[in-house]
């Protein structure tokens, strides 16, 4: 299958079928490796991979995947580049197009990948940005599948800071009819506009309880306070102890609740050692699941 899209920039691009079928084909692909049957889909095809930001679960995720796929990737830092000289994103676009069947960013500003997007003739992947991560939230619903078997119906809890992840994560609950109840401070709600498109397919919450959010979710989910575009740690005050999810805030979730962080974690601010290590944790499987939809994703957009 080939999708509609060109590029992958926020999730907003999938249809809910063409998001499903990326979903079950990682499952597959899976299934498939640990099988032993590996088939290079992307023979001769080559992944062109730029970091404004450090990575390690994007960056290993995406190249072993063109690997395994039977391709290559090109790891690019920008100060390698010469967008550290001046030269302008269109070009560098442009150029890239000529070498490379693809192109994954992971960049500081949102408007940098729809620009990169607009003068590039191959597909553009969005690795992380200021506003959104759809490649995170590929890998958190394959896991969601695979752990409860469907994904319509259920409820997913968020608790913490309506960040990047917690856009891309609304689109996802929007792709997939999950009710989704986010727990936030005032003032750290997530983008009023993905918010509104997503009611337009499912239950959106707000609140700034987490103890109403999470009440009788299946999966909880959360991320950290501060990150690599955001390092004040006033803002850590915010969130703690309140929003921090522990032992005690996990039992309000249903009793086979699975809990979901896209990491790096810190421990001890928004999780606890005692959840994020304990039986209801799946943010392994969840890391791992990265590598299998990076590849789905790939062949979806890049095999004609």
């Amino acid at each position: 299958m080939k999708l509609k899209t060109k590029n992958l920039l926020t999730l907003s691009e999938l249809t809910p079928k063409e998001f499903s079928q990326l979903i079950d084909f990682a499952i597959k692909l899976k299934k498939d490796l640990k099988g032993g049957k590996s088939i290079p889909r992307l023979k001769n095809k080559t992944l062109t991979m730029i970091f404004q930001k450090p990575s390690t679960r994007t960056r290993v995720s995406f190249e072993i995947a063109m690997f395994q796929l039977g391709g290559n990737a090109i790891n690019l830092s920008t100060t390698d580049m010469q967008l550290s000289r001046g030269e302008s994103i269109e070009d560098t676009a442009k150029t890239l197009s000529r070498y490379t069947d693809c192109i994954m960013a992971r960049v500081y500003d949102h408007s940098l990948l729809e620009k990169l997007s607009e003068f590039s003739t191959v597909p553009v992947i969005n690795g992380l940005s200021d506003s959104f991560h759809p490649c995170q939230i590929l890998a958190d619903f394959m896991t969601i599948k695979e752990k409860k078997k469907k994904l319509k119906g259920l409820k997913l809890a968020w608790i913490g800071d309506g960040n990047n992840v917690c856009n891309s994560m609304i689109y996802g609950c929007a792709l997939s009819e999950i009710k989704m109840s986010i727990a936030t401070p005032k003032g750290y709600e997530p983008n009023k506009i993905v918010v509104n498109k997503a009611r337009q397919s499912t239950t959106i919450e707000i609140t700034a309880d987490p103890v109403k959010a999470i009440k009788n979710a299946d999966i909880v989910v959360t991320d950290t306070f501060t990150s690599i575009h955001n390092r004040d740690q006033k803002r850590t005050k915010k969130f703690l102890p309140k929003y921090q999810v522990n032992s005690k805030l996990m039992e309000h979730a249903k009793k086979k609740a699975i809990f979901m962080h896209c990491l790096p974690a810190k421990r001890g601010s928004e999780v606890t050692t005692s959840v994020i290590d304990g039986p209801q944790s799946v943010v392994w499987d969840e890391a791992e699941n990265r590598l299998h939809t990076q590849k789905a994703l790939l062949v979806f957009l890049i095999r004609a």
